[in-house]
């Protein structure tokens, strides 16, 4: 994990520094707020993103807990239920079965079962994704079993400056929030991290608005539209089209619920051509979700839709039997070549 600083003296931060600071930020200010995971104390968490919190704010607000997911994160939803503002690490997604009572149970219904008397404001943060050999059980994305399930926000970041962004709003949001952060994304070297996504960030604090996507990339051909690294597999399709005379934009969702529909349409409305990018399941998931959300509506396609997504197999731990599986740019440029043959 790394901190750098451009000629001007533009702060460059990578996704978990930026995530630790905007924790600091809100413990700073607000009392309530504190974090429980494992690893999340001394250690600094698995992947950096509470790197430094145990040595500012002690272990009464930075609780290392035992491996007992259920445990801690039924303690989250009674202390955010009590006034607390807690966030709390379920380090891998893949483990959401051994804690899917407290999860979707507790902390998405208790406002809702209440009456909206009771108010759960946590953050559950979580890794995601694959692509450096950790099989099956520590390499999924998920994003689209999250997003299904309503009573819960769920954001995506692709950046350092997201990243920040949203996990201050998400702090201060008086429901909770699923943040989901891919581990490519993080700047821990050991997983091969994305350049992309370390940008300059600013050192005060500040909100990026939960449910609003971002254009990363105008233009007039095709919209290209993912979520968190596949935003990056996006940017690099894009550049090789671009040298084939293709002009792609791309949009980066940032966040699954709420769902910017309006911003993925008004881009399909402009180049008549849709490609989904998603690291999740190819059924039942996010790139579904977005074709419907485009064809429900009397827009006029030059091609049917497309979706480069995570083949419906558990994922593999032979490094070239995942990479297979993965989506990449490559990927992305032969579905529009495809489209263009229709």
């Amino acid at each position: 994990m790394t901190t750098t600083s451009t000629a001007s003296g533009t702060r460059k931060l990578t996704i978990a520094r930026a995530m630790a600071e905007a924790t600091a930020q809100e413990m700073r200010t607000d009392p309530s707020v504190f974090v429980m995971g494992e690893d999340v104390g001394p250690l600094g968490g698995v992947f950096g993103n509470t790197r430094g919190l145990h040595e500012e704010f002690g272990p009464e607000r930075i609780l290392d807990t035992p491996i007992s997911e259920t445990a801690f994160i039924g303690a989250a939803v009674g202390a955010a239920s009590d006034g607390m503002r807690p966030i709390v690490e379920l380090m891998f997604v893949d483990f959401l079965g051994v804690c899917f009572d407290a999860i979707y149970n507790m902390m998405a219904k208790n406002t809702y079962f209440s009456g909206g008397k009771v108010r759960v404001p946590m953050v559950l943060m979580t890794s995601t994704g694959g692509g450096y050999s950790d099989a099956g059980q520590h390499s999924q994305c998920l994003y689209g079993t999250f997003a299904h399930l309503p009573g819960m926000k769920v954001v995506v970041p692709s950046n350092a400056y997201d990243a920040k962004g949203l996990m201050t709003a998400a702090i201060r949001d008086d429901n909770p929030v699923v943040f989901m952060y891919h581990k490519a994304l993080q700047g821990m070297g050991w997983l091969g991290t994305e350049k992309g996504a370390t940008v300059p960030v600013p050192e005060e604090s500040y909100t990026v608005e939960i449910g609003r996507a971002s254009v990363v990339r105008e233009g007039q051909d095709l919209t290209l539209v993912s979520l968190g690294a596949g935003v990056h597999h996006c940017l690099r399709a894009a550049k090789t089209l671009a040298d084939e005379g293709f002009d792609a934009e791309v949009v980066d969702l940032r966040s699954l619920v709420p769902l910017d529909r309006e911003t993925v349409r008004a881009s399909v409305a402009k180049t008549g051509r849709l490609i989904v990018v998603d690291e999740d399941y190819h059924s039942y998931g996010v790139s579904g979700e977005i074709i419907a959300s485009v064809v429900e509506h009397d827009h006029r396609l030059k091609a049917a839709p497309a979706r480069v997504a995570y083949p419906d197999i558990p994922i593999p731990f032979a490094p070239t039997m995942e990479q297979w599986a993965l989506p990449n740019a490559d990927k992305i440029v032969a579905a529009f070549h495809q489209m263009l043959s229709q």
